[in-house]
């Protein structure tokens, strides 16, 4: 159970909805009130699909490429240490998105990279091999984060009304800080059992 929990958490921090607030907002504020939760429902569930699918094949990718689960462990805290380091020192240059205006995003940019991005398919890999003989804690977590992220991403106008962009970028740093924590825990998990071994 508390494994669930911190792969839940995890995998919300590193979706980071409340970071991708304003950038969704600005790639569907063209569209109609109506089509805007259709593409935007539609988005959230290609990235489901995405997520799911290196859930599921992570093991085999990481077996096939023949890396140890220390090596996984030590590389995933590094990456999400920078990414953290990235959320907490983000600018408004960084939110920009390359979508032409009036245009309706399909795939990019919305579904991939900023839900199913590289970051969070590097750490279901990483889950994958972890828990590959209880899979089942980790996809239990992968929905929890992912339908806690849709709610809000849903909710976007309400939360920006409700916190304004300074609120949400303070809540931002705030997850990039725990983000951190978390990933020098995955480093120091890592290089603990390479020198047992």
């Amino acid at each position: 159970m508390t494994d669930m929990i911190a792969a839940t958490v995890l995998l919300f921090l590193i979706m980071d909805p409340l970071g991708n607030l304003p950038i969704f907002i600005s790639v569907l504020k063209h569209l109609e009130p109506s089509r805007r939760r259709v593409v935007l429902m539609r988005e959230l569930l290609i990235a489901l699909i995405i997520m799911l699918l290196f859930l599921f094949t992570g093991e085999n990718i990481l077996a096939f490429l023949n890396l140890r689960t220390e090596i996984v462990s030590i590389s995933g805290g590094i990456i999400l240490f920078l990414i953290a380091i990235k959320m907490i020192f983000s600018s408004p240059a960084d939110n920009t998105s390359k979508l032409a205006i009036g245009e309706e995003p399909f795939l990019v940019p919305l579904a991939i990279p900023l839900v199913a991005g590289p970051s969070i398919l590097a750490a279901l890999m990483l889950l994958a091999h972890q828990y590959a003989n209880s899979l089942y804690y980790v996809l239990i977590a992968l929905f929890i984060a992912w339908g806690i992220s849709s709610a809000i991403l849903l909710m976007s106008n309400i939360f920006l009304r409700f916190l304004g962009n300074k609120g949400v970028n303070a809540l931002e740093r705030l997850m990039g800080l725990i983000l951190v924590m978390l990933s020098i825990q995955m480093c120091l998990d890592g290089f603990r059992a390479y020198l047992q071994q």
